[in-house]
């Protein structure tokens, strides 16, 4: 199977060359809008205090969420000390790795990594994987913005978490290829829309909110196009949303969710559509 022609929406913003690849492979017409900037936090302060930290033992152990967060802690760092003392303050805690994302700069700072935890790579694996454990100084490298689902769960289990913020999401720079993704999609302009985290829905909706199409892109979801997803937590917020995704892939990568997109959209596009149709 494949997308045969059809109109593809995505909204990647750092991997979307390779996601725009993918669809083209599917055989769809792909749209990409980057709908996420990643800026790291102004003060470089909060870095270097963090390695002070795990020098002085605060903490026992460290949740490794992304890979970015991972590579701005050593560029940041590295440029008021040597990577051997951020790679000697991160030996002196037990690692754990949100899935194989953070495993390379791990590795490249010659860090041991205890615990990967396995798919679908969410919070709630984590939570799990940390309950058998006896460490409860946890500091939390976050992503764009805080869990704070996650955070009270560890905190129920007798934890102390500590967030290390060294980025945030926000919107791109440019805007108008995501203006014009929710003008198109309102216009029931594409047959397929995929989503890989839950803040490209948040940039989308915000943006549509502006525009004054919010409601028509939700409809148009709803209704008129499918709607394809990758992890609990971006699933968590369609449903949140009323929109519960249309296809989720089995594993939570970017190539099942084009493959498992290309599959089955043209069934799931031609059914929605008939049910639309009905009195």
């Amino acid at each position: 199977m494949s997308f045969a022609d059809l109109r593809v929406l995505s909204l990647e913003s750092r991997r979307a060359r390779e996601m725009e690849t993918l669809i083209l492979r599917e055989g769809g017409i792909p749209f990409v809008a980057p709908s996420v900037k990643e800026r790291a936090v102004d003060d470089d302060s909060a870095a270097i205090h963090f390695v002070e930290q795990l020098e002085a033992g605060e903490f026992e152990m460290l949740i490794c969420m992304t890979s970015v967060g991972l590579t701005l802690l050593r560029d940041t760092v590295t440029k008021q000390m040597p990577s051997e003392r951020l790679s000697a303050a991160l030996r002196r805690v037990t690692i754990v790795s949100r899935g194989p994302k953070p495993v390379g700069v791990l590795k490249a700072l010659e860090v041991p990594i205890h615990l990967v935890i396995p798919e679908p790579n969410t919070w709630k694996e984590i939570v799990e994987a940390v309950a058998s454990r006896h460490e409860r100084r946890i500091a939390v490298q976050e992503y764009g913005r805080p869990n704070l689902e996650m955070n009270q769960a560890l905190e129920r289990l007798g934890c102390r978490v500590t967030p290390v913020a060294l980025y945030r999401w926000e919107l791109p720079d440019d805007v108008r290829p995501l203006r014009e993704a929710a003008a198109r999609l309102a216009a029931r302009e594409f047959d397929v829309v995929l989503f890989t985290s839950s803040i490209q829905l948040d940039h989308l909706l915000q943006i549509a909110r502006t525009l004054g199409l919010e409601q028509e892109v939700c409809r148009a979801m709803r209704h008129d196009v499918v709607v394809a997803s990758i992890g609990a937590v971006m699933t968590s917020a369609l449903i949140a949303h009323g929109r519960p995704p249309d296809v989720i892939p089995k594993h939570p990568k970017m190539w099942s969710l084009v493959k498992a997109a290309s599959d089955e959209a043209a069934a799931v596009l031609a059914a929605k559509r008939a049910n639309e149709r009905r009195p």
